[in-house]
């Protein structure tokens, strides 16, 4: 049966109302960290831990450099940096140059995350109109890792779940409906291991 340690979601053009989705359908016991990466335009105050909070029933901030990645917490990534996971599963923010014109950048969460919790990590790629995100995933899943990819004729951008199938693959291709009700099934369950 699987579970997951870690969850990482990421997207772009249409990205809240998708992430929202997920969000909303996790338990409050979810025993999974769940950290997010919707690309914001630089200079924006951040106001997606505000948005997504309302909508999900566990705790949702902004993440801080040198935080605990805990889990049962939702982090979203910070607008202008790059969010990295340690090895010793805190968190990171970089300033390093943006990767597809973007920072935050779901390639490098995924790629930090993927070493930090390995065959015990999600990644989610959703709606987008790049290809970040890609590559990160075929990190996830070469280092044991699971990887689940919004069906891109159902996404609001097809080109960055697109993208991800076509250098990752994937574990499992999806409606946001059906990843969320998988998401809920997934942490009901796991809950009981």
């Amino acid at each position: 049966m699987l579970s997951f340690d870690a969850i990482v979601i990421g997207a772009s053009a249409g990205g809240v109302e998708a992430v929202s989705a997920l969000l909303h359908a996790l338990p409050s016991s979810c025993g999974a960290a769940v950290v997010v990466v919707i690309h914001v335009p630089p200079g924006n105050d951040n106001l997606l831990a505000r948005v997504l909070a309302p909508r999900c029933t566990l705790p949702v901030r902004e993440a801080a450099d040198k935080e605990p990645v805990e889990a049962g917490n939702v982090y979203v990534a910070p607008p202008g940096y790059h969010l990295l996971i340690e090895p010793e599963k805190t968190f990171a923010l970089s300033l390093d140059e943006p990767v597809h014109y973007s920072r935050p950048s779901l390639d490098v969460l995924f790629e930090s995350a993927a070493h930090a919790y390995r065959e015990r990590l999600l990644g989610i790629v959703l709606t987008g109109a790049n290809a970040d995100g890609a590559e990160g995933l075929r990190i996830v899943r070469e280092l044991g890792g699971t990887g689940w990819v919004q069906q891109p004729e159902t996404a609001y951008a097809q080109a960055m779940p697109a993208a991800a199938i076509a250098r990752a693959g994937a574990d499992r291709v999806a409606t946001v409906a059906e990843i969320a009700q998988a998401l809920g099934a997934l942490h009901g369950a796991a809950t009981t291991n």
